[in-house]
C-alpha cells in the first residue's frame, strides 16, 4: 500500500477525508473533500469529479486503517492513491491546523 507522511503533504495537496460525519464534524483539515467510506461506493462520483485529473489522492482518517482500505480501492480504480500514513491524529500533532464544521479551531475525534 504506497503511503504518504503527512510531513509530506504541501499545503494545496489534494485531501480526501473517509472519516464519519461526527469526526468529521469535529474536526478536519481545511479543504479537504469529505466522503465517509460507509456512503463511499455510492459516492463515488464525487471524488472522481473533484480530484485533480493527473494528480494524487491522499486518503486520510483518524489513525490510516480505513483510509488504507480506500486507497487500495482507488489504486484499483487506476487513480494514483496513497494513505496518509497515521491520519488525522498525525496531522493534529504535527500542529496542522483541524477546524470543525463551523470553520473554527476543531480537533481530532
Amino acid at each position: 500500500m504506497p503511503t504518504v507522511e503527512v510531513s509530506d503533504l504541501a499545503d494545496g495537496d489534494f485531501l480526501l477525508d473517509v472519516r464519519e460525519d461526527d469526526e468529521w464534524q469535529a474536526g478536519h483539515a481545511e479543504g479537504a473533500l469529505h466522503i465517509p467510506i460507509s456512503d463511499f461506493v455510492a459516492r463515488y462520483g464525487e471524488l472522481t469529479e473533484a480530484a485533480p485529473q493527473d494528480g494524487k489522492v491522499n486518503v486520510i482518517c483518524r489513525s490510516g486503517g480505513r483510509s488504507a482500505q480506500v486507497a487500495m480501492y482507488l489504486v484499483q480504480q487506476g487513480i494514483d492513491a496513497v494513505n496518509v500514513d497515521g491520519g488525522m491524529q498525525v496531522w493534529a500533532a504535527a500542529g496542522r491546523p483541524v477546524v470543525n464544521a463551523e470553520g473554527q479551531s476543531g480537533f481530532v475525534l
